[in-house]
């Protein structure tokens, strides 16, 4: 296996069995509150730090609460073996208790963001190609790096961008307007923390998944997103899916659905070569 440079800190080593994938590895990006924060690394195989391969930072859901970033290993090994670095990112969620916004959250995640681009040349990453995945308020948190400015980690060097080149959101919880998921804890000050309140001229391209069914967020949502980005001439392509709930994207037959269609639209932009390797369940 690869070793990574000095640059990076190599905290663990774990086996994984796809087939062109090399071993699991984590990196710490962050240390806070006597805690290291982790990004859990897939690798093509035969990686090289000179590579230049596009990469997908995985932000996973919960509410801001809890979750692991196990949610998007069968994801982020499966764009490994389509020649995509894959990091997923362990971040501090909001305390039991606390009513607060996810302050700490957006904050790591631009710290994660940050990590990724400075360290491209180890991790063997084109810092132009880096994209940010997430599902629920993972969504949320991959569409905050690109769109929201500020609550940035002080400790932070503000001179890399965190800012995504692609967005892969999974029923993404990014508006948290009046009314809608996650209100309750921004209150007054939704337009710093949603996504929706932010969209500017430049945003990257971005594919959408939701089920028609999601008891968090409505089709609406998903749509005005869309039209939205529109507006300022950015690409959202919105796939739904009738009788899918919410977190039905790692399920069959939609894990398999969605993860094809995020082949298809990575390679649109240029990102990825030939045909998808998965199969749509039947």
């Amino acid at each position: 296996m690869t070793n990574p440079k000095k640059a990076i800190t190599l905290a663990l080593l774990l086996m994984i069995s796809s087939p062109g994938v090399q071993a699991e590895e984590a990196i710490i990006y962050k240390k806070v509150d006597n805690r290291e924060l982790k990004l859990l690394v897939e690798k093509p195989a035969g990686w090289k730090a000179s590579d230049k391969n596009p990469c997908m930072v995985y932000f996973f859901g919960g509410s801001w609460v809890g979750g692991t970033a196990e949610q998007f290993h069968k994801q982020s090994s499966y764009f490994a073996t389509r020649g995509m670095v894959g990091l997923r990112v362990e971040y501090r969620v909001i305390p039991k208790g606390d009513k607060g916004p996810p302050v700490m959250c957006c904050a790591d995640a631009k710290s994660a963001m940050r990590y990724v681009r400075s360290h491209a040349t180890d991790l063997g990453i084109d810092p132009d190609r880096i994209a940010a995945a997430g599902g629920s308020a993972g969504g949320h948190l991959a569409a905050f790096t690109s769109m929201v400015e500020g609550l940035d980690d002080p400790k932070d060097d503000l001179k890399v961008s965190c800012k995504p080149n692609a967005l892969v959101l999974f029923n993404p919880v990014f508006n948290n307007g009046p009314g809608e998921w996650g209100n309750e804890r921004v209150g007054g000050r939704y337009r710093s923390f949603s996504p929706a309140h932010n969209i500017a001229k430049g945003a990257p391209p971005t594919i959408v998944f939701l089920g028609e069914k999601d008891h968090l967020i409505p089709v609406k949502v998903a749509t005005d997103f869309e039209e939205k980005m529109k507006k300022v001439g950015s690409r959202c392509d919105t796939h739904l899916y009738p009788d899918a709930g919410h977190g039905f994207f790692n399920k069959a037959p939609h894990y398999q659905q969605t993860l094809m269609e995020a082949d298809k639209f990575l390679g649109s932009i240029g990102w990825l070569k030939g045909e998808p390797k998965i199969a749509p369940a039947r």
